[in-house]
Formats: C-alpha cells, structure tokens, sequence
C-alpha cells in the first residue's frame, strides 16, 4: 500500500494500527459499566435479605427502578408466592448450612405481575473472621430454557408412547406382562397394608367439633410420606397435626412413624405447639442429621379446645417449615393463618419456632393440607402448577364450607387433576358446627 504521494506506507501503521485502536477502545468499559449491563442478573444483600446493590440489567427485567428497590425491599420480595415460600423453607436455609448454591430455579415477579423463570446462585461472603457479610446472588434469564425443557418433556412423553405400544404388541412378551402384574397386584396390596398403618383409619368423635380428612396416594407401589393425626391431650384440649417427610418408599415409612410417634409423646408431655416440634427436630437431628444421613420433614403441629356451649374454639399452631393453614370463615371469606419462623424440622440441631392464634366461631373451618395439593400439575401439558393461590382462590369460592363439604369439594379436584397429581396428598379439616351437630368424623383414603 502507498501514500497519495507513491511512497510505500510503514509496515505496522494504518489499517492494523487503527484495528488495534478499536478493540483498545471496546476493552476499556468501566467495572461498574460491566456490572450494570452485563448478560446476567447481579445483585448483594445483606444477611437478612435486604437488598443493598442491583444491577440495571436485572432491574430492566423486572421493570423496576433502584430507588424502590434498593433498601427497601428483600430478595424473597422479588419472587412469586410460590418462589417466596420455597426461599423461606428451603433455600435461605440451605444456604446458611452450606454457604453456596447454584442453579436453583425460582420464579421472579415483574412489575406488570408477570412471570420470569430464572436460575439462581448465590454465594455468602465472609469477613477477616470468618463472619457472614452479605449474599452476593447471579440471576440467569431462563424463559428459553423453560421453553426448551417443555419441548423436550413433550418429545419424551411421545417417544415412550411410542415404546410402550410397541412393547404393547410383541406378543412374546405377554406371558411376562402377565407375570408383573400378578407380582405388582401382590406388592399394592402389602404396601396398601403397611401404608394404612402410617396414618389413623378414622379421626375420633370430638366434642364440638365436625372433623373430615382425606388421603389421595399417587402410587399404589411406592410408599408415601405424608402423615396426620388427631388425639386428646390434658383437659378438654386435642392434639392434631399434618405434615410431610422427605422421599419415598421403606425410608420415608420409617421416618414417617418416628415422627407420628414422636409428635404424640411430646403433646402428652408438654402439649404446647412449638415444643411438641422442638422435640421433634432434637429427635430427627440426632436420628439422622448427626449421623450424616440427613432427613427432614414439613409439619404443622396445634392444639385446639372446642368452646363448649359457647362455641367459639381455640387453635394454636406452630410450623415446621409448612405451608400455612386456611381458615374458612363463616361469613364468606378465607383467610391464611402463617406461622412465624418455621424452618424444616431435623435439618438444624436448633429451630426457632412461633405460635400463631385464632378463634374458630360456629360455621369456621380450618384445613390443613400437604403440598401434593399446590404442586399438582394442570394445563393442557401439565407444565403448571396449581399453587398457593390456585389454592387460596378455590377456599375463597367454597366459604362457608363444614369439614365434610369441604373435604368433599377437594376431593372432586384432586380427582379433576387426573395424572398431574403425582404425589401424595393429605387434607385435614377441623370446624365449629353453625348448628348442634354430629360429631362423627369423615375419612376417606384413596
């Protein structure tokens, strides 16, 4: 190459050196320009969760501006309910046990009430002496990812469509189909017998009460591993209680017995709420936590005492980690009854536990369920979930209920679910009459 002149350009000049200059040029964006706008989400907060730095990417995702957000709200207040819930029981436990989690998949709420599918890892960062400072969290947009699972789950579920016809016609194997499902009809019918012994077959008579629960197994040959229960305690008070172990199969059978027989001997030594579950994480910890076997459980545990002629019931609850109760009230509304620190019973040596009250007048009611309810799948796919407040929506439609027409009601949509409800369910509902009742209690196992 030449100069207008015809002199032969220096080697290493002109096009070279202005190439150079611009890559100079795009490497040298700021630290915090990097930040602002990267690809992903960042942001840190302190231990309690109060956000003290977002970066404009995540805030754009999310329609947000910094003045809102920034010491004003936490991260759990960012999430969905659901997201919000799986935070409080799981995840900001397991990250205070661990330190670090990545990949985890929430759900983040925008401003317009919409619905961002994101994977999340967070890290705490640690000072000189070795005290928590603050979490510093990455949020990864996962919408395609959303989109592209759903695909694959739908290419999966026609190619084994696909494979069970054509095993359905090799004609060579019927003998052994036969086979299996005698051996499989012989293992429902122990497992069905061993099941039943891991719950009451009936709720006893209880004064001034209408009781009703119901329990759907999602599998005839697996195990579950939810539970519930209804006793008497000192004076003219009961013990009830509801909840859910980690896994199944034998494992969760034997978890699932310590705990029913756990929680009875601690209301009948001290009946009050949070110390019926202290007992039983001291009791789970040692069992299998301690000894590097870790397994937990969700519970609700209460006490109520029928008002008598005057009608009007107390309940106390405290919760371990739990969904929160629902209270149908006589005059048309639900409402949720939260309990306050709840953590997953066995995890920690040590849980905090509070106690939440309520009055039950006559026509209230109270239900208790386990989280195959909220979780069950629906949709055209079945790619959604029910939820909390799919959940809360249907209470508010059916109050007033009793126990019995509640129950019932529930029943008819587990059944409505068809194959998305692939897990356990457990439904206890407990309720002052409107009107001098019976008392016999309704169950059903199914």
């Amino acid at each position: 190459m030449c100069h207008p002149g015809g002199a032969p350009e220096p080697a290493g000049t002109g096009g070279e050196a202005s190439t150079d200059a611009v890559f100079t040029a795009l490497l040298e964006d700021s630290a915090e320009d990097l930040y602002e706008s990267a690809p992903c989400g960042y942001l840190s907060t302190l231990m309690d969760g109060t956000i003290a730095k977002i970066n404009q990417t995540l805030l754009d995702w999310l329609g947000l501006d910094r003045a809102s957000v920034v010491g004003r709200k936490s991260f759990a207040d960012l999430l969905t309910v659901g997201g919000k819930l799986y935070h409080e029981t799981h995840f900001a436990p397991l990250l205070r046990m661990q330190g670090e989690l990545r990949g985890i998949a929430l759900e983040m709420r925008t401003h317009d009430g919409g619905r961002l599918p994101v994977l999340v890892s967070s890290l705490v960062k640690h000072g000189s002496q070795g005290e928590p400072l603050l979490i510093r969290t990455t949020v990864f947009d996962a919408s395609d990812r959303r989109a592209y699972e759903r695909e694959l789950l739908r290419r999966r579920q026609e190619a084994e469509q696909a494979r069970a016809e054509a095993e359905r016609a090799r004609a060579e194997a019927e003998e052994a189909r036969r086979q299996a499902e005698a051996d499989r009809a012989r293992l429902t019918d122990a497992l069905a017998v061993l099941q039943r012994s891991l719950v009451p077959t009936s709720l006893p008579d209880v004064p001034g009460l209408e009781t009703a629960v119901h329990y759907h197994t999602a599998s005839p040959d697996r195990l579950g591993g939810d539970f519930y229960d209804l006793f008497p305690v000192a004076g003219d008070r009961w013990a009830f209680f509801l909840g859910d172990v980690c896994g199944k199969g034998p494992e969760a059978a034997s978890l699932t017995s310590l705990t029913r027989y756990t929680l009875r001997a601690a209301a009948h030594h001290d009946p009050e709420p949070s110390a019926a579950l202290t007992t039983l994480n001291a009791v789970l910890h040692e069992r299998y936590t301690a000894g590097g076997n870790p397994r937990y459980c969700t519970c609700v545990f209460g006490i109520i005492e029928p008002g008598g002629d005057h009608g009007h019931t107390t309940v106390r609850l405290a919760s371990g980690g739990h969904h929160p109760a629902l209270v149908l009230r006589a005059a048309g509304h639900a409402e949720l009854l939260p309990t306050p620190g709840g953590m997953l019973v066995g995890v920690l040596p040590t849980v905090p536990t509070g106690t939440a009250q309520t009055t039950l007048a006559p026509g209230d009611t109270l239900l208790l369920y386990t989280d195959g309810l909220t979780e069950a799948r629906t949709g055209p796919r079945r790619d959604d979930l029910y939820g909390e407040d799919g959940l809360y929506a249907f209470a508010t439609d059916h109050a007033p209920s009793t126990p019995r027409e509640l129950i019932g009601a529930l029943t008819e949509l587990l059944r409505g679910f068809g194959d998305g409800l692939d897990d356990d369910t457990a439904l206890l509902a407990l309720g002052v009459p409107a009107s001098p009742p019976s008392t016999r209690p309704a169950t059903e196992h199914r």
